[in-house]
């Protein structure tokens, strides 16, 4: 009876001994992973960056995205990170607040506005401003970023639509996505025209990209990199920016729908 409590008592310890470890693992694999927060719109690029990242810096990688708006009131609100993407602009104002190391901003790249619709669904002409006008009076549904989430797209879009005159026809059916791909709604069926950055359309199985929005009325959002103030892994994050930066990651841009920054 002493015998079978004693190896009780050891398994137990066993077993102490291994949940302890495990999460000594789990808190070190933790503070060795980058945390990244990125804008939608580059976020495919961020991802295709990692493998190249983890064989050089040995780091794992969490990666966080969401609008450029909703982005920037979490790190205003003192969400933690190392290196964050998001529109230029932006980056400008959260290091004048001390949030982002101003020095470490870099230019990664620009992308467009597009328009998509279902594949098998007929194509809109949208050669012209007019044309593109006409596209959007016709379609009996739109999908774009809800200004109000913060979107760079739904932002501009919503004072496009005011420019042409189509503001009031536009709200009247429009689809407003909170964040997250615009393109997944036309997939599904929830609306039969789309409206976002191409970069996004083009990861979603089934979307067409109709095209880009005439140059006269295009709007280009610029993306840079910055690590962030309160980082304890500086190092680290400007070797992410660094792989950002490589003729292959150049390369991969333009596949992705954006342009490499100049």
């Amino acid at each position: 009876m002493v015998k079978a409590r004693r190896q009780g008592r050891s398994l137990q310890l066993r077993v102490f001994v291994a949940v302890l470890l495990a999460a000594c693992s789990a808190a070190a694999q933790a503070q060795d992973s980058l945390k990244i927060l990125t804008a939608g719109a580059i976020k495919s690029v961020v991802t295709a960056t990692v493998p190249a990242f983890r064989k050089d810096a040995g780091r794992e990688v969490n990666i966080e995205n969401d609008t450029a708006g909703a982005l920037v009131k979490r790190l205003e609100g003192g969400d933690a990170c190392d290196l964050t993407l998001l529109p230029a602009g932006a980056l400008k104002e959260l290091a004048a607040k001390g949030i982002i190391d101003g020095e470490s901003i870099r230019p990664i790249a620009r992308v467009g506005i597009g328009v998509v619709v279902a594949s098998g669904a007929a194509r809109p002409d949208i050669a012209t401003v007019d044309a593109f006008k006409a596209a959007l009076l016709a379609a009996p549904s739109v999908a774009y970023l809800d200004p109000a989430a913060g979107g760079s797209s739904g932002v501009y879009l919503t004072g496009l639509f005011k420019k042409l005159g189509i503001d009031q026809q536009i709200a009247a059916k429009a689809v407003l996505v909170p964040g997250g791909l615009v393109a997944q709604k036309i997939v599904d069926g929830q609306a039969a025209l789309g409206i976002h950055q191409i970069s996004e359309i083009l990861t979603v199985p089934g979307a067409v990209l109709v095209g880009p929005l005439p140059a006269e009325i295009q709007n280009y959002t610029n993306y840079a990199a910055a690590v962030c103030a309160k980082s304890a892994s500086k190092t680290a994050a400007a070797v992410f920016i660094n792989e950002l930066h490589t003729p292959a990651t150049q390369q991969l841009l333009k596949t992705k729908g954006m342009e490499p920054a100049n």
